[in-house]
């Protein structure tokens, strides 16, 4: 495919764990798989670690497993593990794919520094700090109460810092992402919004205010839209061509060089009409391009990614 792209979140790391005879190889039950990240021209996929509710309380043994998982399943079958800003530069020169694992929700890292520390040592290089709800480190953007970082979350973003783990706040409580923003400030290192929609033209409570998306585009951060149908368009059917005005309003306040995709791919089971698997990134392609001059649409598929990684990557 002529048109590399950048995925920043998918689960399918998480279902793998929950059905361990699935193949990554080409089973049709992954939105995720070598197959259809071929098909889609995906030349890096961000996997991320989320421990299912159906698993118990999250530990720090689940995400080991899944990190397992990545490196027996997923790099067995030829997915190149990226860890540093070389290795990005290495895959394309080489042309191949690649893999980066984060964490979304920091609840099974158990408020233990030394667990951060071993995550980071085993590839980890991106951490949503929450999901929907509370954890030890800090309220979730379902949390009723709006709670901000507790004090072991403000330790664990210094710690994230220094090891070169990007926070993610695609999840986060809308005190606690001012409170990063602050400490952003502070320590000149951006974060990300992996996988969240513009608010203003979805009035999803996951997606992102007016004066957020300033504050990540100030901060020059990434904001990966996401394929969720309900993040996307509010009513039936949505598709595709429904996450255009989601482009147009970000843009319009000045994210074009922030703009790049999260699907939630592994992580949904109802759909965009048009984009199921990541396979379907070849059809999406080409509605961008009917939309968009080609030197854009390149930005937002690969090169605004790629961009930040060589930056902030060790």
């Amino acid at each position: 495919m002529r048109y590399k792209v950048v995925d920043f979140h998918c689960d399918a790391l998480c279902k793998m764990q929950l059905d361990p005879k699935l193949d990554f190889g080409q089973d049709r039950k992954l939105d995720v798989s070598l197959k259809t990240m071929t098909q889609g021209g995906v030349m890096l996929q961000c996997f991320a670690i989320f421990v299912s509710q159906s698993l118990g309380k999250p530990q720090i043994g689940h995400i080991l497993e899944q990190i397992d998982i990545f490196h027996q399943k997923v790099v067995t079958k030829g997915i190149s593990p990226i860890r540093t800003a070389e290795d990005i530069v290495s895959l394309e020169q080489t042309g191949g794919r690649g893999g980066i694992l984060s964490i979304e929700g920091a609840d099974g890292l158990e408020a233990n520094m030394f667990y951060v520390r071993l995550c980071y040592e085993r590839g980890v290089r991106f951490l949503g700090l929450t999901w929907n709800f509370s954890n030890w480190a800090a309220d979730g953007i379902m949390e009723v109460r709006n709670g901000g970082f507790t004090p072991q979350g403000v330790e664990l973003v210094k710690v994230c810092n220094e090891l070169g783990i990007t926070l993610d706040v695609s999840h986060l409580s809308q005190k606690g992402f001012w409170e990063l923003v602050e400490l952003a400030t502070e320590s000149g290192r951006p974060f990300i919004a992996s996988h969240s929609n513009a608010y203003q033209v979805c009035a999803h409570a996951r997606n992102l205010r007016n004066e957020q998306i300033k504050a990540i585009i100030s901060l020059d951060g990434r904001i990966g839209l996401t394929f969720v149908p309900w993040f996307v368009k509010e009513g039936k059917h949505p598709s595709s061509k429904d996450l255009l005005l989601h482009i147009e309003h970000i843009c319009s306040l000045g994210g074009e060089h922030t703009l790049m995709f999260g699907s939630d791919f592994d992580g949904i089971e109802t759909y965009l009409s048009d984009l199921k698997h990541s396979g379907d990134y070849a059809r999406w392609v080409e509605t961008l391009l009917i939309h968009y001059p080609e030197n854009l649409v390149r930005q937002w598929l690969y090169g605004n990614a790629v961009s930040f990684l060589k930056i902030w990557l060790p």
